[in-house]
């Protein structure tokens, strides 16, 4: 497993994630730039959950960019960060993607990072299968941005493989992973989804 940046993710959540050179190759972030980022744990949660996947983890405080604009575009060109993202992808077998929600939408971190990949090629995603998750401290566990992501992403990927939202997730998450019997099992069909679209 390759987690890019410094950030530190307890080691219970690659017990079960073991480097293959052959596996398939998971892509996972979560669309938040916080240090603490509660998406970005769930993400590499789910991504570890894939049997002998070669995991990277991305940390968006890589991809730190100026603002998109038409006239930077034209003044920069693409800067370096947004190809190195979308060689990202590039190489993934599959994305797994946990959404942090800023009001009702993306963050901008995010956003910006998409906006910034979506003017190098049309096809952001290259129809990789995608698993795409949210959470957050709320009952409604970012379903709004979810929902967004979900719907938007589906049109130009037929591979979006499955959706899951996690509410409330200092109380349904812990160090083993998903507490509740119920959002563990519909999580887990979830993941046996995105496995067998890989």
């Amino acid at each position: 497993m390759r987690v890019l940046h410094d950030s530190v993710i307890p080691l219970v959540y690659y017990c079960n994630s073991r480097k293959q050179t052959m596996g398939k190759k998971i892509l996972a972030f979560g669309a938040s730039s916080s240090k603490e980022s509660i998406n970005k744990r769930f993400a590499t949660y789910a991504a570890s959950l894939i049997h002998d996947a070669d995991l990277t983890i991305l940390d968006l405080n890589d991809f730190e960019m100026p603002i998109f604009s038409v006239d930077r575009e034209k003044e920069l060109g693409h800067p370096k960060e947004a190809l190195e993202f979308k060689e990202h992808i590039r190489n993934a077998d599959g994305i797994v993607i946990s959404f942090a929600e800023h009001n009702s939408s993306y963050s901008a971190a995010y956003k910006n990072i998409f906006d910034w990949v979506s003017r190098i090629e049309k096809d952001v995603w290259l129809q990789k299968p995608m698993l795409l998750l949210a959470t957050s401290p709320g009952g409604r566990g970012a379903m709004s941005v979810l929902e967004q992501a979900t719907t938007t992403y589906s049109r130009s990927n037929p591979n979006v493989a499955a959706c899951f939202s996690l509410p409330s997730f200092h109380d349904n998450f812990g160090e083993s992973g998903i507490i509740d019997d119920k959002l563990k099992a519909s999580f887990n069909k979830k993941i046996k989804a995105f496995s067998e679209a890989i």
